[in-house]
């Protein structure tokens, strides 16, 4: 049976888009140019819940906990999208932040759009996941009905994990009992219905904050560095270096060595460096900060007064 969404603020219609198939190109594209500045200012309202995930993530992992994104079509793909960015930039697990999609990974190339309406798929993702009560469950539906999402939001409910819950729709329209709500409120998409363009562009928004700021607050980051970055290609071993060379005024080929003995890996290196430990005992002092850099540094300072 099909159930009516009609409501829905996603699904509106956007009245000034209603000439859309009439426009010049270049009357489209300042249309789009016009409306995306509403997903911005959308989730900027809403920056108080994304603090609060960073939080409650950021709490979680130092726990030992993970982080699962569940959604469908294309808020399922921009979670595994998501996830799947955090191991080159931040040299994570690959397990620390995962991406569940209904239809699981061919669904990423190749429309499976029925299986979003399976809530005991959800459920049983969760299961296969082995979420614990350690973990949060990050659920993502624009329009805020899924079953597949809601269906894996309850399961992990059961267990006792944390439960985040993002859509495009106010909560009188969907209401919920999850832990935390994220509800951009972009308004009716230019494409009516077609939640890949506004609401899409607001949850990579949300999602690429949460990542990165759950990255600062787990000491990944050092200033506005990628300290962690992982060196698996010529552009990142270029970056890592380059890094190096900014923060200690070293010359490139000194920069070079000093990677290279680190093992690649930049944090390391400017501890060695700033210290003049070698690279075990280095190891040693971050390992018992818990890898954060600052805090590493202070301690060393402090010890050498």
């Amino acid at each position: 049976m099909t159930i009516e969404r009609g409501h829905l603020l996603t699904e509106q219609v956007n009245p000034k888009s209603a000439n859309l198939d009439r426009l010049e190109i270049s009357e489209l594209v300042e249309l789009f140019n016009q409306e995306d500045a509403y997903a911005v200012a959308a989730v900027g309202k809403e920056n108080a819940h994304i603090a609060e995930a960073i939080g409650l993530i950021a709490q979680s992992m130092q726990q030992g906990g993970r982080l699962f994104y569940v959604g469908a079509g294309t808020s399922g793909r921009l979670g595994v999208l998501d996830a799947a960015e955090c191991p080159p930039t931040f040299c994570t697990d690959p397990d620390l932040i995962q991406g569940i999609i209904a239809g699981g990974m061919p669904a990423l190339v190749k429309s499976s759009e029925a299986l979003e309406d399976r809530e005991a798929d959800g459920a049983e993702a969760i299961a296969q996941a082995m979420v614990t009560k350690n973990d949060v469950v990050f659920g993502i539906t624009a329009g805020g009905t899924t079953p597949y999402v809601h269906g894996a939001l309850k399961a992990a409910q059961d267990i006792g994990a944390k439960t985040i819950f993002f859509a495009c729709v106010p909560t009188e329209q969907v209401p919920t009992n999850y832990d935390l709500e994220i509800r951009p409120l972009v308004g009716a998409e230019i494409l009516a219905g077609s939640t890949r363009l506004k609401a899409g562009t607001a949850t990579k928004l949300v999602l690429n904050t949460i990542s990165t700021g759950v990255m600062v607050q787990l000491g990944k980051v050092f200033g506005n560095r990628m300290v962690d970055v992982a060196v698996t290609n010529s552009k990142l071993g270029d970056r890592a270096t380059r890094i190096i060379m900014d923060l200690t005024e070293l010359g490139r080929s000194e920069s070079a060595k000093l990677l290279e003995k680190s093992g690649n890996r930049v944090k390391l290196a400017l501890l060695m460096h700033w210290t003049g430990l070698d690279a075990k005992a280095s190891e040693r002092l971050l390992e018992s900060h818990q890898g954060n850099l600052t805090q590493a540094m202070g301690k060393f300072a402090s010890d050498s007064k």
